[in-house]
This record gives structure tokens, C-alpha cells and sequence, in this order.
């Protein structure tokens, strides 16, 4: 087995870094609000494009192949490739492979999969994508509500009391801010296929 390609890694951490500035820029400026800003969406499509023939070349960047940091890296250009449902779904698919095989954490699987579940309209396992609802934050819809604290553990997420404790202590939209987000993300779901 090769070890590991630094050049590769460093070719995920670069594309992750100008995501991460392009959202920082854009943030400063007041742009992020509800709407998928259309500089994201370009730089994230730029970078699902290069991860598209990464896997083409070498198949999911594990951990074996461009450590931890590049293997993170990757896993949230798959997680911000939205507006590309097969792609997204695709990755998924990799990623549970890979940590089925020891290559890729399992918590890396549970995030991008409860991600998908709920673009699709469909119940998330983990509890990993949390929306405000009556009374603060609280999970979208959950597939099986008694087995999600297992679930979790076996993925090395932290138990999801913890997980929404600490998210509620962050600043929270209101409801009316919350409902448009909604709205707006129902229509961009429909948009690019996800529903």
C-alpha cells in the first residue's frame, strides 16, 4: 500500500482554506444572510469539480492517503457540495466505506449522511443537524429516537444533550429568522434536485 501524498493533502487543505476565506470575507461584508451566496456556491463547485477527479484518480482521500487533516478536509468539501445531490450522495457513500475500513472516522459518515437525510426531507440517524423549533434548538426529525444515543456513540459523537447544550449557548436566530431560512432552503433543495 502507498503511504501517504503530501502534495495531495496539501491540495485539500488549500481548497478548504479558500472556502474558509471566501466565507470569512463574506461574513465580514454582512453577505451571508438566508440565500446560498453565489461566490460560495462557485467555490464550492470549483472545489467538488477537483474532488470529483481526485476520487476518480486515487478513490476516497483517507486518512492512509493524505492524513488527517487532508482526509477533514476533503469530508467537508463533500459536506459543502449541496448543490450537487448525486455528487453528495456519492461521497457518502465513500466515506462510509472508508470507515467501515478503518480510513475515515465514522463521526466524518454520521454528519454527511444526517445531511443528506435532511435535504431528502427524510429523518436523520444521529442527530448531528439541529434546526430552532419551539423551544430553542433541537434535532430535526430523528429516524429512531431510541437508538440515536448509541448510534452516536459508536460513531464518537458526544451524547446530544451535550451537543445541543453547547449549541444553545451559541446566539440563536429567532423564529421568524429561522422560518425564512427554511423557506429559502426548501426552495434551493427543490432547486438543485435534493426533493
Amino acid at each position: 500500500m502507498k503511504g501517504m501524498d503530501e502534495s495531495l493533502e496539501k491540495a485539500l487543505l488549500d481548497m478548504e482554506a479558500q472556502d474558509q476565506a471566501v466565507r470569512t470575507e463574506l461574513t465580514a461584508a454582512g453577505a451571508l444572510n438566508d440565500t446560498y451566496h453565489p461566490r460560495l456556491e462557485e467555490v464550492h463547485r470549483a472545489n467538488s469539480s477537483r474532488l470529483r477527479q481526485i476520487i476518480a484518480v486515487f478513490g476516497w482521500p483517507g486518512l492512509t492517503l493524505v492524513g488527517d487533516k487532508g482526509a477533514k478536509a476533503a469530508w467537508r468539501i463533500a459536506l459543502h457540495s449541496i448543490s450537487e445531490p448525486p455528487f453528495m450522495r456519492q461521497c457518502r457513500d465513500l466515506i462510509e466505506r472508508a470507515s467501515e475500513h478503518g480510513d475515515a472516522p465514522r463521526w466524518l459518515f454520521a454528519i454527511i449522511d444526517d445531511r443528506i437525510r435532511v435535504y431528502e426531507g427524510r429523518p436523520q440517524r444521529y442527530g448531528t443537524q439541529l434546526r430552532v423549533g419551539a423551544n430553542g434548538l433541537e434535532p430535526y426529525p430523528l429516524e429512531n429516537e431510541a437508538r440515536v444515543s448509541s448510534m452516536r456513540a459508536q460513531a464518537g459523537l458526544p451524547p446530544l444533550a451535550k451537543t445541543i447544550a453547547q449549541a444553545r449557548a451559541q446566539l440563536q436566530p429567532t423564529a421568524l429568522e429561522q422560518a425564512r431560512r427554511d423557506a429559502t432552503d426548501l426552495e434551493f433543495r427543490r432547486t438543485v434536485g435534493w426533493i
